[in-house]
């Protein structure tokens, strides 16, 4: 067991929809709360779980949705009522990360915050923690410092973050500076880069002094610095709270943190990151989370839900059942079956990065009762 790391304070961004995983998420019921890995616990669960030791359960914030708030709460049962921050409505990474910082810088200036997605998959739990004690040691030296995943395969899925020279810090003997970052890449670019050995993909982790992320956003983002300055003056204040939510939060800018925050940090020389040799996954869509759960066995066929009736005969791929129905899967390769009360997608792993399309699909012809 590790103690808690005394400055640090762990914030979970809890929004989104997870629209490539429809319709097994969705916006009354994000990824999050879903038991992706057979852990029986959610994903948020799973991260409240693996940020504790670092953080101490007092020091565990969580930004989520109002409609959202009574999940939460009942999938953390020990959080503090002070460290659940609501949004009124989803305002992308940089408005949920800024607005825990600001509300955590008023409460303790010294402060070093960092942030976990709600929804992602880590296996490692040790090698996990040495990641995050080395980034808030780099933290402490007034960098931003977020952790890379070194990649295992040419992954066009996820962004990545390309290594410069070596950064001496005290307890953080893997630190490096930052280049750039790289948005997805192509199947050709994405082999070039793992052989490089230079690039790591973006995880979305970001460990800072509160202070330090909040100069960047004021130097970039001024009015959006601004708005959450002034919500954090409100927020320990019940009765000024929710007015200045629904005054102000609509009108803050949807950027995500590595534009407003990361990229600006990194071309002034300011960006670290730790590599983390653990396994990670984002479970972005049904390709990667077939390859979850079948460790990447092409001729597994996965299968969740806790009542599924399923027959198969030489099928291999995903089914995802929330109803009685009997579903008979004869063979069908790599196939993506999710069968709920409401609503059916049939695709193939191959595919499955476009189900997100089928989303905005059902939100243009009015079909959103399904979302």
């Amino acid at each position: 067991m590790i103690e808690p790391i005394q400055d640090f304070y762990a914030v979970i961004p809890a929004g989104g929809i997870g629209s490539r995983l429809w319709p097994l998420s969705r916006a009354d019921a994000p990824k999050f709360l879903h038991d992706l890995t057979g852990s029986g616990h959610s994903l948020l669960r799973d991260t409240w779980d693996r940020l504790e030791p670092l953080a101490g359960p007092d020091r565990i914030a969580v930004v989520t949705g109002r409609a959202h708030r009574a999940a939460v709460e009942a999938e953390l049962p020990g959080i503090d009522d002070l460290n659940v921050f609501l949004e009124s409505e989803p305002r992308e990474s940089a408005a949920a990360i800024g607005l825990a910082a600001a509300i955590l810088h008023r409460r303790d200036p010294e402060v070093i915050i960092g942030s976990f997605s709600a929804d992602h998959v880590i296996r490692g739990t040790q090698v996990f923690e040495w990641a995050v004690q080395q980034a808030v040691q780099v933290a402490r030296e007034g960098y931003i410092c977020t952790i890379g995943i070194p990649p295992t395969e040419p992954s066009v899925g996820f962004g990545y973050i390309r290594k410069a020279g070596e950064l001496v810090v005290d307890g953080a003997p893997e630190a490096a500076l930052v280049e750039r970052f790289v948005e997805k890449p192509d199947l050709e670019t994405a082999k070039e880069y793992v052989a490089d050995r230079s690039y790591l993909w973006n995880a979305g982790m970001f460990i800072a002094k509160a202070s330090v992320l909040l100069g960047e956003l004021a130097a970039n983002e001024p009015e959006l610095y601004a708005g959450l300055s002034e919500l954090a003056e409100a927020w320990d204040d019940r009765e000024r709270r929710g007015p200045a939510v629904d005054r102000i939060w609509p009108k803050l800018k949807k950027i995500a943190i590595d534009y407003a925050v990361a990229e600006p940090a990194a071309e002034r020389g300011r960006l670290a990151v730790i590599p983390g040799h653990f396994d990670w996954d984002d479970v972005g869509d049904f390709a990667s989370l077939t390859k979850l759960i079948t460790h990447g066995r092409k001729n597994d066929l996965a299968v969740l839900g806790p009542n599924a009736r399923v027959l198969s005969d030489a099928a291999s791929g995903i089914l995802v059942s929330q109803t009685n129905r009997v579903i008979s899967l004869v063979g069908v390769q790599d196939i993506v079956v999710v069968d709920t009360p409401d609503a059916l997608l049939v695709t193939t792993v191959e595919h499955a990065q476009r189900v997100k399309g089928v989303v905005e699909s059902l939100k243009l012809t009015g079909q959103g009762d399904v979302l």
